[in-house]
């Protein structure tokens, strides 16, 4: 269902449709993440129990889409997985967004816990994508905050394999192009930055070397995007996060078809905020100013 939105810039409102088109802190792994050709038993985890303090908001830049508990919002429902935030779209079984911001804190020596789930935490009454819903598809279980970014503790890392923040990825893609950009990102937070990233899909129909152009998978109930994007805002090292983005605050931003035969360099499809924000309709930074979003949002990357 399409729900109309209004945002505001510069005195401007903007109508916004796409809420079920839209897509919270973490890292990809630093091992190739797996495809999905064998079918892995259920595996049924008690729910993660999120972070008791958190040093910075997983929403501090702000809430693309103004991602609600309410149950009603059924394209837009906003899950607060304490490590990340996600606005999740029922009817399509994946996230339009997640948000998250990470720093060196987050990186620790737990290992991957592959534990691949369904999210326990959504309403009552929808239905749960699992562990093998994307069983022989062909299609990897690609994270959106990836479980590199969450090694601190088991229950951070284990947060991260929900299927509310998994998406079906061609597996070239995920484990080449995509990966290249979050290995990236980890070297900029070992380097004595944090980061605040909010990455999602939209559009419909990815494909892969041996399968060719799907839809969908899971009879119909987990939709396979055709277009993903990441946004990630970088800052040295410090407090008071917000009021540190200024006009100057590098934005690395990309848009790249959900497709393997990729090249694995991610500078190629560096693109605007602006332009992502065109494609999915939301509004993303938009806790800045209107004058230092115009400036970071219109820039394209060139570093």
């Amino acid at each position: 269902m399409i729900r109309p939105s209004a945002n505001i810039k510069n005195g401007f409102v903007f109508l916004c449709f796409g809420i079920s088109l839209f897509f919270s802190s973490c890292t990809k792994d630093s091992v190739l993440v797996e495809t999905t050709a064998s079918v892995d038993p259920l595996v049924i985890v008690p729910p993660v129990a999120p972070p008791t303090v958190a040093t910075d908001s997983t929403l501090l830049l702000g809430n693309p889409s103004n991602a609600s508990t309410n149950t009603a919002d059924i394209g837009n429902y906003l899950l607060r997985e304490g490590y990340y935030s996600v606005s999740y779209n029922r009817d399509r079984g994946i996230a339009n967004w997640v948000s998250w911001h990470t720093a060196a804190t987050d990186y620790g020596p737990v290992s991957r816990q592959d534990d691949f789930r369904a999210n326990p935490n959504l309403p009552s009454g929808w239905y749960q994508v699992s562990n093998v819903s994307y069983g022989s598809s062909g299609f990897d279980r690609g994270h959106l905050c990836p479980s590199a970014d969450r090694t601190s503790s088991i229950a951070a890392n284990s947060s991260t394999f929900l299927m509310t923040n998994i998406i079906p990825q061609a597996p070239t893609n995920n484990q080449g192009v995509w990966a290249r950009l979050e290995d990236y990102c980890r070297t900029l937070v070992t380097g004595g930055s944090e980061l605040y990233i909010i990455a999602g899909a939209y559009g419909e129909g990815g494909s892969t070397s041996a399968g060719g152009v799907q839809n969908t998978l899971d009879n119909g109930r987990v939709t396979v995007p055709s277009t993903l994007w990441k946004v990630i805002v970088v800052l040295p090292n410090g407090s008071n996060d917000l009021n540190r983005v200024g006009n100057a605050t590098r934005v690395i931003s990309v848009v790249m078809p959900n497709r393997d035969g990729l090249s694995v360099d991610w500078r190629i499809y560096r693109n605007s905020v602006d332009f992502i924000e065109q494609e999915t309709g939301l509004n993303l930074l938009s806790n800045l100013s209107n004058s230092i979003q115009n400036i970071i949002e219109a820039r394209v990357d060139t570093l």
